[in-house]
């Protein structure tokens, strides 16, 4: 296990083990204060917890080596299991907070209740939460800077969704426990229960949200997108200088893994070569890119004439003439 693997899943166990924790006691003041807004969190904490569990599914099940069945390997388990998490996210927070918080806001007014209490969870369990937090914003800054990457392009752009669903799931909770706090103390305050239900319909909101971001990520994940754009042209560059080669003429690449690239290569070759010349370089050049760039699992090099034109029709179908 690398290190940004073995970080990734401390990230995931200390989330799991916090979230667990403030769900008991968010559930436990939710009973005692009636609060929408803390029963809403409670279910944020809750969708949080099986959260972790679909991550930590995540990561053991796409580290499976590659077998007959699955001959690229299991990366893109990563990518299915994060899915479902953004699911769970949705169906198990989201949807439940907007059900408290409508009926709270349309049904019978309630009296604030031991609001104290309902103070003390919440503040526990910020610290708690800014523990998970801070763990997971080092992972993914960790991550970045291996990549050469900022912080937000890391997010926008990196492809290990594990650490960048903790770390989006804990900024939640940290934006919903101060809603909780301002809904519970306006409803204290004013004793008017609107306030308590609109805080639990804005908690719903922020989590289907986050649910929202983390699926759209996974899904273009899953249905395969390319490697990053300096990768990308850096093998372009890597084969159109090597001695053999006259034009790359088309090149895909695709994540199938976290850290882990498809290259599939279009070139036209010298027609001075022989076919055993050929042969040699196509290993050469695979053995080169691989070893230049660690993430490059697999290269497939196919030889082609570039005055093709169903092969250029294709490849500016596919990218434009730009």
């Amino acid at each position: 296990m690398s290190e940004s693997e073995g970080g990734s899943t401390l990230t995931v166990v200390l989330a799991g083990a916090m979230n667990l924790a403030i769900a008991v006691m968010k559930l436990i003041a939710g009973v005692i204060t009636g609060s929408a807004a803390m029963l809403a969190e409670a279910a944020h904490s809750v969708a949080d917890t099986f959260t972790e569990l679909l991550l930590l599914t995540a990561l053991k099940v796409s580290d499976r080596p590659a077998d007959r069945r699955h001959p690229f390997g299991y990366g893109k388990a990563r990518y299915f299991w994060s899915l479902l998490a953004a699911v769970s996210i949705f169906v198990s927070g989201a949807v439940f907070a907007l059900y408290e918080g409508f009926s709270t806001i349309f049904g019978e007014p309630e009296e604030s209740t031991s609001a104290h209490v309902a103070y003390i969870v919440l503040i526990i369990a910020f610290a708690l939460e800014t523990v998970s937090w801070t763990q997971a914003q080092r992972q993914v800054r960790r991550e970045a800077a291996e990549r050469g990457r900022t912080l937000l392009g890391h997010l926008r752009h990196g492809d290990d969704p594990t650490s960048k669903t903790v770390l989006y799931e804990d900024s939640a909770a940290l934006l919903g426990l101060l809603i909780a706090f301002s809904g519970i103390g306006l409803h204290q305050i004013t004793g008017s229960s609107v306030w308590d239900g609109i805080a639990s319909v804005a908690i719903g909101l922020l989590l289907a949200f986050v649910a929202y971001l983390l699926g759209r990520t996974n899904a273009g994940l899953l249905i395969g997108r390319q490697a990053s754009a300096d990768l990308v042209y850096a093998i372009r560059d890597t084969l159109a200088a090597a001695r053999e080669i006259e034009a790359v003429v088309d090149l895909q690449t695709m994540l199938i893994g976290t850290d882990r690239v498809l290259v599939c290569a279009r070139v036209d070759f010298d027609d001075a070569l022989t076919a055993a010349d050929l042969e040699r370089a196509c290993v050469r050049l695979a053995t080169d890119l691989a070893a230049a760039y660690p993430v490059i699992a697999e290269v497939f090099i196919e030889p082609v004439p570039r005055s093709d034109v169903a092969l250029r029709s294709a490849v500016l179908a596919r990218y434009g003439k730009r």
